[in-house]
């Protein structure tokens, strides 16, 4: 297997230690993994859904995120990475009103900045 160059290993070394946190629903470890001035758009509000910057504005969306979610759960199902850009597809699972499972599936852009976060873009099927 051809190893990745240096810049590219260290975003796959960032990124997922980012899904970790994220699949403990580690707020902390979360905004931790991103810079201060780092980028999340979600697919709320479709079709241009919305653009969160800042640490402590994105760490209200993973608050809310992980407290509305129950036994959450993110499978990559594909990665690709290249230097400082890596992107993650991906099944969500979760256990959904009436305790019934539910899942969807989508992509993670990230870019990476300074060994961190700088933005997340996320796209849903749907």
């Amino acid at each position: 297997m051809v190893q990745p160059d240096p810049i590219t290993a260290a975003a796959i070394s960032i990124i997922h230690g980012y899904n970790d946190a994220f699949n403990r629903g580690d707020v902390d470890g979360v905004t931790a993994a991103m810079t201060d001035d780092c980028i999340v758009e979600t697919p709320m509000a479709p079709p241009e859904g919305i653009r969160i910057q800042g640490q402590e504005a994105v760490r209200a969306l993973w608050n809310e995120f992980f407290q509305s979610a129950s036994s959450m759960k993110f499978d990559t199902e594909d990665l690709f990475a290249s230097g400082d850009r890596y992107l993650a597809q991906w099944t969500f699972k979760w256990v959904g009103q009436e305790n019934q499972p539910e899942s969807v599936r989508g992509v993670d852009l990230f870019k990476i900045r300074d060994g961190k976060v700088s933005e997340k873009l996320i796209y849903v099927k749907g």
